[in-house]
Formats: C-alpha cells, sequence, structure tokens
C-alpha cells in the first residue's frame, strides 16, 4: 500500500479520470469518431485521454486541415457535453474538494469550460474557485502552459503545487511545468508520477502555519 506525505502550497487538479468518470462517454464519442475516420478505436482511446480533441485529431490525422480538426471538435464537444450518462465522481472526490474548501487549488482540464460545468455538475461535484480550461490556454497538454497559468494566477511557483492527474499527457504536463505530481487510476501507474494511488479515497489535506498544506496519501 502506498503512503506518503507531500508538502506543497496549492493543488491543481484535472478533471476527467481525476476527479469526475467520464471514461464511458469518452469512449462513446471517440469510438464512434474512430469508426468515422476507418481507424483503431483502441489507438484513438489511447491518443485521445488528456488532450483538447482538435490535437488528438492533429496526431492521428496528420495530413488533414487544422480547420477541419477545430470544426469536428467543437462538434464533439456539444456531443460530449450533451452526454453525461455514466458521468460519477471518482471515489473520494467530494471529500477531497470539501478538504480543499477555502485552500488554494484550481481545476485544470483539456475539456473548454461548458464541459467542465457540465461533468462536474453531474457528478455532483463544486467547480474550485479557479478554472483553467481549454479557451484559457494556447497549447494543450502535455504542454505545461495550463499548470504554469494555474499557478502564477494563484500566486505560487510552480515547484510548490501538486499537479492531481490521471493521463499520460497530464502528467508530462505536470513534470514538464516542474511540480510534483500526484497520480491518480490506473492510467497513471505506468508514466511514474511522484506518488501513485487507485483514487482518492486515501488522499487528505491539512493546512498547517505559514500556507502548508500537507497532502497525505495511503
Amino acid at each position: 500500500m502506498t503512503t506518503a506525505a507531500l508538502t506543497v502550497r496549492a493543488l491543481l487538479l484535472d478533471m476527467d479520470g481525476t476527479l469526475v468518470n467520464s471514461d464511458a462517454v469518452v469512449e462513446r464519442v471517440w469510438r464512434r469518431w474512430a469508426a468515422r475516420h476507418g481507424l483503431d478505436a483502441d489507438t484513438v482511446l489511447h491518443v485521445a485521454h488528456g488532450r483538447q480533441g482538435h490535437l488528438t485529431m492533429a496526431e492521428l490525422l496528420p495530413d488533414r486541415p487544422v480547420e477541419e480538426n477545430l470544426a469536428e471538435n467543437r462538434q464533439m464537444l456539444a456531443e460530449e457535453t450533451a452526454d453525461l450518462l455514466g458521468v460519477v465522481e471518482v471515489p473520494g472526490a467530494a471529500a477531497l474538494l470539501a478538504q480543499l474548501d477555502g485552500l488554494p487549488h484550481a481545476l485544470v482540464t483539456s475539456a473548454d469550460e461548458p464541459l467542465a460545468r457540465a461533468r462536474m455538475g453531474a457528478a455532483g461535484l463544486g467547480l474550485p474557485p479557479l478554472l483553467v480550461t481549454a479557451e484559457r490556454v494556447g497549447a494543450s497538454k502535455p504542454d505545461p502552459e495550463g499548470f504554469l497559468k494555474a499557478a502564477a494566477e494563484l500566486g505560487f511557483e510552480p515547484a510548490d503545487c501538486l499537479v492531481l492527474e490521471d493521463s499520460e499527457a497530464g502528467i508530462a504536463a505536470g513534470r514538464a511545468a516542474g511540480m510534483p505530481v500526484l497520480g491518480i487510476g490506473p492510467r497513471a501507474g505506468a508514466q511514474r508520477p511522484t506518488v501513485h494511488v487507485p483514487d482518492l479515497l486515501g488522499v487528505t489535506v491539512t493546512a498547517g502555519a505559514e500556507g502548508i498544506l500537507t497532502v497525505k496519501v495511503r
């Protein structure tokens, strides 16, 4: 069993796979997309997790114009926002967010804001005070821009922020930002995050002197 304690000043939380289990929707939408384009669905899903959709399309259809990827991405975001069947919290997410109330934290997601609000609501989770969504960055994960932007807006150095992530792209982004990473769930284990846990049930956060947050995992 993993046991560890990390001391930081802020937490930067991914959404899909970290706070919200939306795998059922993601699989439905991207399997349909793969079928439309004659691609292997499992390969598509491996690339898609943690990234903005148009970047997944660009990697898998490298000869297609950017404008077509952006247009289809808008269509797929609308499909995902309307399809909330099976969207639930990752075990322990609500309890973790309750512990973070009043403490520095942010949501950093490759989803756009309407999709983030829809999925967090469907899972019964409240939104952090700071949202860094797809519209707010020029480069998606694995680029570190979103995490760096969140750290700057919260007023902390990157090394003082703990990233919670589940995907290869997200963990790479956290590492590139110079932040420790708490990996959540089955996808995270192979990416060698700083610490890895199966879900959020054993994660606790306590505030100490001078704004130090102690994140314990068991």
